[in-house]
């Protein structure tokens, strides 16, 4: 039996649940870059008045940001159970991997989603 197993297998969840977090946001980029693409596409199709290339610019950059969010937060995540697992097996005490990161990643997304927020009012209501 693995010593300290429950420990280990709790720090394998929250590893498997960064990771599944991860890849939703970078999923989710890739739709806001490629829903930006189906826009212009409509647009063109439908003779409605195309989007300025301005906001073609936020979409592609929100969806290429979510990409590299989701990128780092899987580093992250690989560093975390790293130092995690090694606080563990540890005979002695040691402080638990720092919240900043993960606070500085939230922000980040925090930020990004308040953008795509206000850009999606923005082209809303710039289209009648």
């Amino acid at each position: 039996m693995i010593e300290r197993y429950s420990d280990h297998a709790a720090n394998e969840r929250t590893f498997l649940a960064w990771v599944r977090t991860a890849i939703a946001i970078m999923a989710f980029g890739f739709l806001v870059q490629k829903f930006d693409l189906f826009l212009r596409m409509a647009g063109q199709t439908l003779a409605i008045r195309p989007l300025r290339t301005g906001s073609q610019l936020v979409g592609t950059t929100a969806g290429l940001l979510l990409i590299v969010l989701g990128g780092a937060m899987m580093a992250f995540s690989v560093i975390r159970f790293r130092k995690t697992t090694l606080a563990i097996d540890a005979e002695e005490i040691r402080p638990g991997p720092g919240t900043r990161l993960a606070l500085t990643l939230v922000a980040m997304l925090i930020l990004l989603g308040g953008i795509l927020f206000f850009y999606l009012i923005y082209t809303s209501f710039n289209r009648f």
